[in-house]
């Protein structure tokens, strides 16, 4: 490998499946110098030309001997990728290096994962500059050091060929610091940086018994209905920006390749996408915040949304129908975010000492909460639920959402 420029489980009592968290990530913000943004730069550059090395190093040993490269194999080759390029490959830690190599790895571990269960490929691509954007020290001590002070005022951290950088500490890590990554934001001057601090040993802060359950369904129209009623409206941060970022894409396509307007024209983009982000990060932790302090048991559904919006447009012999409006659907759903909220949510339910589950959504907007009936007939329009069988009506959002709750009560372990 040579391195470029270097010398339904069942309807009525299904399954739980109940996320816990290992470990805790914390992303701060960096403060780096212009140098230091520079260095930092550098080892991005240098870190994307290692991944695409060895992945060129893999397409050509199956392309002309059908021989598979293994991650042991390329690691051994960093020592003699390192010597005398003290410029290049060997100015950065060695452990960093190995990382960005599993991360390699790990992609090709999943494609031939999704090959072997007959699932389309998506064979492993090559990084280009605008798709490489972190880079991970796997231990804190091994070359990396979270909580440098060499001045004794401001937090940093020390990265191997970068040096001490600021740290702009708005919270404290807690636990112990297991990995560091630094990652970064938007392009060219509006391009920012952040340390990621994954950290285990996580203390629980147990709140006080609230003494309420709570069953919770995700939706569009509104982003979650609760057991007991309550709505929390959907926000639609993508929908609200849909005009500025259009205007800025337009802007963007008119602009010649290569120019310094389409790189400044293309960081406008960025920095739209960056702040919808931010909007809706924050809207999930304020909203699963509100849950976890109010409620001691939390059970929403076990969402497959990769498979809630693929794509309906079928093939040439056999067209989708609909497809504009399942498209419309899908962006809508991708933009409330519900995996990202789920997680935070059960995230915070386990260093609160709350109890979160996540149970099979199956047929829970259908089955009547009275009688038990179940039948499509039975939600007869988004809002409207009205059981064929008894007569019992209700806002369809919050009769599936009091099925939720009754499906997780009944699958938790007997007394």
């Amino acid at each position: 490998m040579s391195v470029p420029g270097a010398g339904p489980a069942s309807a009525c009592r299904p399954d739980p499946q109940i996320w816990r968290l290992d470990e805790a990530f914390f992303q701060i913000r960096l403060n780096p110098t212009c140098g230091q943004s520079a260095r930092l730069q550098a080892c991005l550059t240098d870190h994307r030309m290692l991944y695409n090395a060895a992945l060129q190093e893999r397409r050509d040993a199956w392309s002309r001997a059908r021989l598979s490269i293994s991650y042991e194999s390329q690691s051994g080759q960093l020592k003699e990728i390192r010597s005398g390029d003290l410029d290049g490959q060997g100015r950065w830690s060695f452990s960093s290096q190995q990382a960005t190599l599993r991360r390699l790895n790990k992609v090709f571990n999943a494609f031939f994962s999704r090959v072997r269960k007959g699932h389309r490929g998506g064979c492993p691509r090559f990084k280009g500059v605008g798709w490489f954007h972190s880079v991970e020290w796997p231990k804190n001590g091994d070359g990396c050091k979270w909580d440098s002070r060499p001045d004794g005022e401001h937090l940093r951290v020390y990265l191997p060929g970068v040096g001490h950088v600021k740290v702009r500490a708005h919270r404290n890590v807690q636990g112990r610091v297991k990995t560091i990554s630094v990652k970064r934001e938007g392009v060219g001057r509006r391009a920012k940086w952040f340390v990621i601090v994954s950290c285990d040993d996580m203390p629980v802060q147990a709140l006080p018994a609230a003494g309420v359950v709570i069953g919770v369904d995700m939706g569009v129209a509104s982003f979650l209905t609760t057991s007991d009623g309550a709505q929390v409206l959907n926000p639609r941060f993508l929908a609200n920006a849909a005009e500025n970022l259009a205007a800025a894409q337009q802007v963007l396509a008119r602009k010649k390749h290569g120019s310094n307007n389409r790189r400044r024209a293309r960081a406008r983009v960025a920095a739209i996408h960056s702040k919808v982000r931010r909007q809706r990060n924050d809207f999930h932790h304020k909203t699963a915040l509100a849950l976890v302090r109010d409620h001691d048991l939390i059970v929403v559904e076990h969402l497959s949304v990769g498979s809630m919006t693929r794509s309906a447009s079928g093939t040439l012999d056999e067209p989708g129908t609909n497809v504009s409006q399942k498209s419309g659907l899908n962006r809508s759903i991708l933009d409330a975010g519900w995996s990202s909220f789920i997680a935070i949510l059960f995230a915070k339910a386990e260093s609160t000492g709350r109890t979160a589950i996540a149970v099979n959504p199956t047929n829970t907007s259908r089955t009547c909460p009275n009688c038990g009936h179940v039948a499509a007939a039975n939600r007869q329009s988004q809002a409207e639920f009205c059981c064929q069988e008894c007569g019992h009506a209700g806002h369809a959002d919050m009769v599936a959402a009091i099925n939720i709750l009754r499906r997780g009560l009944a699958s938790l372990p007997k007394p």
